[in-house]
């Protein structure tokens, strides 16, 4: 889910909200409770809320993971 940056006009308090990218933009603020919410422009942000993806879940075929490859092959060669 993103993270929006939220400054409410009339106090000036910044915030940040995880949204959905369909919920509607928020408008009450919560420290001064106006209706002066303006929804910034910022570099997008998003917050992964699982255990993590894993080298097996998008896998179609008898494919190897190329980073550990990577970094097992660095590991066997010998010191010059």
């Amino acid at each position: 889910m993103p993270l929006y940056e939220y400054r409410c006009d009339a106090c000036g308090h910044e915030f940040e909200a995880l949204q959905k990218i369909s919920d509607e933009p928020l408008v009450h603020c919560p420290a001064c409770e106006a209706q002066d919410l303006r929804k910034l422009i910022s570099a997008a942000g998003f917050r992964l809320k699982c255990q993590g993806w894993y080298e097996t879940d998008f896998k179609t075929s008898n494919k190897r993971n190329l980073a550990e490859s990577a970094t097992t092959a660095k590991k066997t060669e010998p010191a010059a």
